[in-house]
């Protein structure tokens, strides 16, 4: 085979990706600055709050928050209906369903886990999902925030 020529790509024995062109497809999805995300975000950011985005509100808790208010110990995370399970949205794939099924279930173990250790170390964490409405949300989060900040919301 010529250099220049790569080899058809074929999904090896228990992989992730049913074809080549999946795997594309799932590689592209972003993990952040999502639209959902950059909306509330532009929200919130024109009420006058600023915030941490993509980072960790724990240092040795491996996870990020979406936005991150440190001095108010609010972390927002934005939770895609797909990846995370909503309760309204989450259709079940049709193609390789049993790796899908259980890595969202993984997903949603996880996120209960962050949510656990956040609240014993002192954090407010909110959830959206994303078909939420934007401005409700960034409104949400705005009054948090200066509840927190201002010791109305601490507990």
């Amino acid at each position: 085979m010529p250099e220049d020529e790569a080899p058809e790509w074929t999904a090896p024995e228990g992989s992730w990706a049913s074809s080549a062109a999946r795997r594309r497809n799932m590689q592209a999805i972003r993990s952040r600055d999502t639209k959902p995300e950059w909306l509330i975000r532009r929200l919130v950011h024109a009420q006058g709050l600023r915030y941490r985005v993509a980072a960790r509100p724990l240092p040795d808790l491996r996870r990020t928050a979406d936005m991150v208010f440190r001095t108010a110990k609010v972390a927002v995370f934005v939770d895609g209906c797909y990846w995370h399970g909503c309760p309204e949205h989450y259709v079940p794939p049709k193609t390789n369903s049993g790796y899908w099924s259980e890595k969202v279930v993984r997903n949603v173990k996880r996120d209960r886990d962050t949510d656990r250790r956040l609240t014993e170390a002192g954090w407010l964490v909110l959830r959206f999902w994303e078909h939420e409405l934007s401005s409700a949300c960034a409104d949400v989060i705005a009054a948090t925030v200066l509840a927190r900040r201002t010791g109305l919301g601490r507990t």
